[in-house]
């Protein structure tokens, strides 16, 4: 099994992070409200706050604001155990590997997730920018028509347009992968 290296610090950082549902499924949306209790429960353990969200189908984008990196791991744990414990039985998985059953996993997450510490400015802006054009790079829909996401606020504080997207790639946001 590949180990990672992640890095921490203790000075107040932007992480980036992803995580995806399992096999992708598309059970977020509806179980929108649960998933924001979610992020509401682990908000009321560890210190840290969302920067910028977007909320996929099967997936999620999120930058958070946080002094203490090595709590990560359990803010994504917390997370996704509250989201697990909580979700209709309709949508836990029956067809299960051995390996997930005796780890006690409903098949609601896959078990890796992706971060990245923000290095400086500009790579802060090129990952909101990236959250928010997610709609569009996946459905087609303008961010300003996608409701599970953090374009709104971005536009109220006006540090967007409304009709903001990326339709230049100005950023090279297209060839940008971070799932």
């Amino acid at each position: 099994m590949a180990t990672f290296r992640r890095y921490y610090n203790n000075r107040q950082t932007y992480i980036f992070i992803t995580f995806v549902t399992y096999n992708r499924r598309e059970i977020l949306i509806p179980n929108i409200n649960l998933f924001r209790e979610s992020l509401k429960y682990a908000m009321s353990k560890f210190s840290f706050s969302i920067f910028a969200i977007v909320v996929m189908k099967e997936h999620c984008h999120l930058i958070i604001n946080i002094e203490k990196s090595k709590e990560i791991p359990q803010i994504i744990k917390s997370i996704k155990y509250y989201f697990s414990a909580n979700v209709p039985d309709k949508y836990i998985c029956s067809n299960l590997s051995e390996s997930a059953i005796k780890r006690n996993e409903k098949g609601i997450w896959q078990r890796r997730y992706y971060d990245h510490i923000i290095r400086d400015e500009n790579d802060l802006f090129r990952h909101v920018d990236y959250i928010h054009f997610n709609s569009m790079k996946h459905y087609n829909i303008a961010p300003k028509d996608w409701k599970y996401s953090s374009f709104k606020l971005f536009v109220e504080n006006n540090l967007y347009e409304e009709n903001w997207c990326n339709f230049n790639n100005k950023y090279k946001i297209d060839e940008l992968d971070y799932e």
